[in-house]
């Protein structure tokens, strides 16, 4: 059986998918709904719904306090690929870097193959030096790949 926070990510996911791509929410009825601390919630939507899996979450606290939760499409892929080669050249986390290689594979930017690989360079293992320098190595080798992705989508 699926843990506690699987279940609930599972359920805001639906919902998303349901409302196209957003959707507001009670953080206090969401945790009664699943009979949790609304810090369960909060933890849920920090690890399962960041920026770099391509959420925009926001929160409004109090009574009447809400939690809306957006998808963010990709509607200019060389608009995002330049936004996001900004970012990059500085230390990232393995997990960040994975996020973002899954994020263009459900955009369809990148196929299975390069999946693999591109996820083969962000490990640890390979790149075989201590943090942080790892994590600025894996920095600039995903910013190495987002700009030649960049470059083939403008040439293809």
């Amino acid at each position: 059986m699926a843990n506690l926070s699987d279940q609930i990510e599972r359920y805001i996911i639906n919902l998303i998918k349901k409302y196209e791509g957003e959707i507001e929410i009670q953080r206090n009825q969401l945790a009664s709904d699943f009979d949790c601390a609304p810090s369960q919630i909060n933890y849920v939507l920090e690890t399962r719904f960041p920026f770099q899996k391509g959420y925009i979450v926001e929160s409004q606290r109090g009574g009447g306090g809400y939690i809306r939760i957006i998808r963010v499409k990709i509607d200019s892929i060389e608009e995002y690929l330049r936004k996001l080669i900004s970012r990059l050249g500085r230390p990232i986390s393995q997990k960040d870097a994975e996020a973002i290689i899954s994020r263009f594979y459900d955009n369809k930017l990148i196929n299975s193959r390069e999946k693999a690989l591109m996820k083969v360079v962000m490990n640890k293992r390979l790149i075989g030096v201590n943090l942080p320098h790892r994590d600025f190595i894996r920095g600039n080798l995903l910013r190495g790949m987002v700009e030649v992705i960049l470059k083939a989508d403008r040439e293809g």
